[in-house]
């Protein structure tokens, strides 16, 4: 698949060497290779979305959106329908489980590379019609039996980061397509102004705000985007930075219709608001139990969390099941708000 046009980025994208190892592979394996274009696709459906979120303040995670948008539709049509395929096959480090006419989407074997959090916008009905063959295996495992076979790409280096930004600066990659809301510094504990800004886009909450002349580091805790300030704190275990709530909209659920267990205070789902993150406990409910339009859900997280951002993509599991994928529309208070001290026992 080619999703980005490589011309416009200064050759700095690695497309054209994937494209060239892709086809030595092919030929060494003696299966025909071919390259089919979704330039158009990605940008209106995964790239314009991604944009979009930045102009509103939010993290996104446009990789989630190109599972659902490209690979699992885009892809797998043009596979099913112009080629005949049956079945397509990709490189996640995820499972499947079949029974009977449904299908569950499991984490993938190798603990340390699963990849089910971001399949989890893909719709339950993709799975029934995809092989994930190194699911099962490690990552060691899958090179070498690359190695075994005689493959060139055995040792190359895993891919990293988001496609179409490869290794440039993320700042200098937004600042092309988005015009900068510059805007202030403020402490939010002494309210006092430290410095300026230049994008609000360019932060998110928890991480270092990196600002000049500063006896200690502060980290971004909240951002207005209406008047264009960055909040910042003092410390990786402020309370500014945690909180025990969120709410998620635009529930993707894995699932054949919902969970018996949504609105069950007894049941624990373990969640996750970053790719590899250490799965957390939560309980799950309806923010309005009632309504049959409103899907937004609360989510009530065991421990406080730290750096919980708009935007960002929350994945419920049971066991290795993945339950539902979710956007984090809106975080919780902070313990900071709450006016609560942090437990003793946080971890982050």
């Amino acid at each position: 698949m080619k999703n980005w046009d490589e011309l416009d980025e200064l050759g700095v994208c690695t497309g054209e060497q994937d494209w060239i190892d892709a086809q030595k592979v092919c030929s060494k394996l003696g299966i025909k290779c071919k390259q089919v274009d979704f330039v158009k696709e990605y940008w209106h459906n995964v790239f314009q979305r991604f944009l979009e979120d930045y102009r509103n303040g939010r993290t996104p995670n446009p990789d989630v959106f190109c599972n659902r948008e490209i690979k699992f539709k885009e892809f797998m049509n043009y596979a099913m329908e112009r080629t005949g395929a049956q079945y397509i096959a990709t490189g996640h480090y995820a499972r499947t489980n079949f029974n009977g006419e449904s299908v569950q989407l499991l984490r993938g074997f190798d603990s340390s590379r699963d990849q089910s959090y971001f399949l989890s916008f893909t719709p339950w009905t993709a799975f029934s019609r995809t092989l994930f063959p190194v699911g099962s295996l490690s990552k060691n495992q899958v090179r070498q039996i690359a190695l075994d076979e005689g493959i060139h790409v055995a040792q190359k280096k895993g891919s990293t980061g988001i496609c179409f930004i490869g290794e440039r600066n993320i700042q200098k990659f937004l600042s092309e397509y988005i015009e900068l809301q510059k805007g202030k510094f403020v402490d939010i504990n002494t309210w006092e102004v430290l410095g300026e800004h230049e994008g609000l886009c360019y932060y998110t909450v928890g991480q270092n705000a990196a600002i000049g002349g500063m006896k200690e580091k502060m980290y971004v805790c909240k951002k207005d985007i209406k008047e264009g300030i960055v909040y910042v704190c003092n410390g990786l275990k402020n309370p500014a930075l945690f909180c025990d709530t969120c709410i998620v909209d635009e529930p993707n659920w894995i699932v054949d219709g919902l969970p018996q267990t949504l609105n069950d205070e007894n049941f624990e789902y373990s969640y996750q608001i970053r790719h590899l993150q250490e799965p957390g406990v939560c309980k799950v409910t309806k923010l309005s139990p009632h309504s049959e339009t409103d899907n937004r859900l609360v989510v009530q997280f065991n421990k406080p969390q730290r750096g919980v951002a708009a935007g960002q993509i929350l994945v419920l599991y049971h066991k290795d099941v993945v339950l539902c994928g979710a956007i984090i529309s809106e975080p919780g208070p902070s313990y900071q708000e709450q006016k609560r001290a942090l437990p003793d026992d946080v971890h982050f």
